[in-house]
């Protein structure tokens, strides 16, 4: 078989060496900077969701849309053969926002259970130039590198249509979960990124630079949804989670839905892990507190949505952008 193996290996070598992360493209049209672009046909599929999505966000006449999220790593599904307590706490929220709306759950344990569900790492395109970062990321998925299988194409649509989000997340090494922080830095194409590649050429630096130096506007994608953090530990640093993950979503403008609707607190403090679900069966308190930011985050949305509920200084211009 070596003949063979040497002209696929030849055709493996031809795709990365040139750079070919996109092998099937179309010209990008008259809606786009560059009509003669050649655009990958995977980052049209993901645009046309995600404008789909903004659609039904924006439909006045559609139902409360919520997107309730696990970041917990741990299943049962997987070597430690139990669910986390984050995907209980999420089913306690579940309930209360489904009373008036639309849940829809996003389950980032599948990470580590489902064979080819990836996210992959964020390249720090935005750190050459703002636009160079595009909305949806297009650095992913790259054929040429057999970077495929990438899940964030289907999760960028989930933010587009909710009108709350609440993340539910426990503490990993005083930081948040691997799974989440994947999706957080996936997400920085949502403040700010740029909606038409073509106006770079692609992944063109030197066009970049000179279209951010020109006068960039940071377009926020996510701008005016709620929000509501869930953060519980075992030990220690719970408090600087939660606290990290409402900066976030705070910084590209979406809007905390209030004090009850972000929380932190421990959970068997300190106590045997092999007791951990024990634990949370007798802290009912803890059980009514997610169900109170889920009230909270339910509240917001319908008093957003009615046109009842201002956030103080939102209309004023930041100075600078990030």
């Amino acid at each position: 078989m070596k003949g063979e193996l040497d002209k696929v290996t030849q055709v493996a070598w031809d795709a990365y060496d040139k750079g070919r992360k996109a092998p099937r493209t179309r010209k990008a049209g008259a809606d786009f900077a560059d009509p003669d672009y050649d655009l990958s046909r995977d980052w049209i599929k993901a645009c046309e969701a995600i404008k789909a999505a903004q659609l039904l966000h924006e439909d006045k006449a559609g139902p409360h849309r919520y997107l309730v999220i696990n970041c917990s790593a741990r299943s049962e599904h997987t070597c430690p053969g139990e669910m986390s307590k984050s995907y209980r706490l999420l089913g306690l929220a579940r309930e209360v926002l489904a009373e008036n709306g639309e849940v829809e759950e996003l389950d980032l344990s599948r990470l580590a259970s489902e064979y080819g569900r990836n996210i992959h790492p964020c390249k720090a395109c935005f750190s050459t130039a703002a636009s160079l970062c595009h909305w949806p990321c297009s650095c992913y998925p790259n054929h040429g590198l057999g970077q495929t299988q990438d899940w964030m194409n289907e999760i960028y649509p989930m933010w587009a249509r909710a009108h709350g989000v609440m993340i539910i997340t426990p503490v990993n090494w005083y930081q948040v979960s691997s799974p989440l922080k994947l999706m957080m830095d996936r997400l920085v194409c949502a403040d700010g990124g740029n909606a038409d590649p073509t106006s770079t050429g692609g992944k063109d630096a030197k066009k970049a630079k000179e279209l951010e130096l020109a006068g960039w506007d940071y377009p926020r994608h996510l701008k005016g949804r709620l929000f509501s953090v869930i953060v519980h530990g075992d030990t220690e640093g719970a408090e600087n989670v939660r606290r990290s993950i409402s900066d976030w979503l705070s910084s590209i403008h979406m809007v905390p839905a209030g004090p009850t609707a972000e929380l932190d607190r421990y959970i068997g403090y300190w106590k045997p892990y092999a007791t951990n679900h024990l634990d949370l069966d007798a802290d009912t308190d803890i059980q009514e507190e997610v169900r109170n930011a889920a009230r909270a985050l339910r509240q917001g949305v319908e008093a957003t949505r009615a046109g009842k509920m201002s956030t103080a200084g939102h209309d004023l211009k930041a100075p600078r952008q990030k």
